[in-house]
């Protein structure tokens, strides 16, 4: 799924970047603009079954709860500082031209981060005596915390704006910037971190003994669970009842964050069917080689598609000529993960072989 979400966002930024303004304007573009909505997404939903997973087999081992939160919350600070130095390398990068406020900015790497250490206190409060409990406790608590992130968006991004607060904090809270209105393409909590407490309560149910004991069924369901939110979504949508004074559908609407969530329950169990019946195991997969390395790609091709670093003219590229940069991108940042993999596997090989001169001594006892 990551690696998907790598190859979605691939595409989204090269013909963002790189296409004339009158191809800007085709059904070619828009489409693909659409397929944008998804990564995003992806790689916060995904950070919050990761997080699951790790604090149930934490927990099955009886691991403290507190330790169990400090490496979740560390983890979170870590994610979170990678956001802050991929800031200052892009303004370092282009000095010139970039505003100080770029500095700032509220980037998906920074919620991802945020939300990491937020679900690690959630998950230290629904702890219990035993790991089956606290699993109940922790997807109750996760979707009762994403269904208030996701209502509560709509006033703070309108009618209940923390104006009070300096613009860089605010910004956090609605992604309003150094703007007069919060901005659709930056990434603050409300609602982007509605996605990782959707992946939490899914990663824990993944990890339910009825998902062991029945898997094929539970991704089935899951998905069925995805299309009926996704119906839900369109219903609520079409309805004359409105809650809200401003209603915006695409960007701050919980229906629309309700339509998004069951996009992602349908492609999580489209991926597992494709992994789990061996389509994806019986040759290499570059999606999951991607995947394995998302952080990494995502960091480096941001350079060669928006930095001065681009391989082909901003603004200038014909739709051919932009999805020829685009195969480039996708096989150069394949091959990166590739060099990586493999120098993490030497150094790794490199640190568990005994010295020489401990060899014998080794073999003989």
């Amino acid at each position: 799924m990551r690696g998907l979400a790598c190859l979605l966002m691939f595409q989204t930024h090269c013909y963002d970047s790189w296409l004339r303004p009158e191809q800007r304007e085709t059904p070619f573009f828009r489409l693909s603009q659409l397929g944008g909505t998804l990564p995003a997404p992806l790689f916060i939903f995904l950070a919050g079954v990761s997080v699951a997973l790790i604090t149930g087999k934490l927990r099955e081992k009886g691991i403290a709860r507190n330790a169990i939160a400090r490496q979740t919350i560390l983890r979170g600070a870590e994610v979170f500082g990678y956001g802050i130095l991929l800031r200052i390398q892009e303004f370092l990068l282009g000095f010139r031209s970039a505003p100080w406020t770029d500095l700032l900015r509220v980037d998906v790497l920074n919620i991802l981060g945020l939300s990491i250490m937020l679900m690690g206190v959630l998950c230290w409060f629904a702890s219990a005596a035993t790991p089956s409990l606290a699993r109940r406790r922790s997807v109750f608590a996760a979707l009762l915390t994403a269904a208030l992130i996701a209502l509560a968006t709509p006033p703070l991004w309108t009618t209940w704006r923390p104006r009070f607060l300096p613009w860089f904090l605010e910004s956090y809270i609605n992604g309003v910037h150094t703007f007069k209105e919060p901005q659709t393409w930056l990434f603050p909590i409300f609602p982007w971190a509605a996605f990782a407490f959707a992946g939490l309560a899914a990663g824990f149910l993944i990890f339910s003994d009825f998902a062991h004991r029945r898997e094929s069924l539970f991704f089935a369901l899951l998905g069925l669970a995805g299309m009926f939110a996704s119906v839900l979504s369109i219903l609520f949508d079409t309805s004359p009842i409105r809650l809200y004074a401003v209603y915006d559908y695409w960007h701050s609407n919980p229906d629309f964050l309700l339509m998004r969530c069951g996009v992602l329950l349908v492609i999580l169990s489209l991926v597992y069917a494709w992994c789990r019946f061996g389509f994806a195991q019986k040759r290499f997969s570059p999606l999951i080689q991607l995947g394995n390395t998302s952080l990494l790609v995502y960091w480096v091709h941001i350079e060669f598609v928006y930095g001065s670093l681009s391989i082909m003219p901003k603004r200038a590229c014909s739709i051919p000529r932009a999805t020829l940069g685009l195969a480039i991108i996708f096989l150069s940042m394949l091959a990166l993960s590739l060099l990586r993999t493999r120098w993490k596997r030497s150094s790794q090989k490199t640190k568990s072989a005994p010295a020489a001169s401990e060899r014998p001594i080794l073999a003989k006892s």
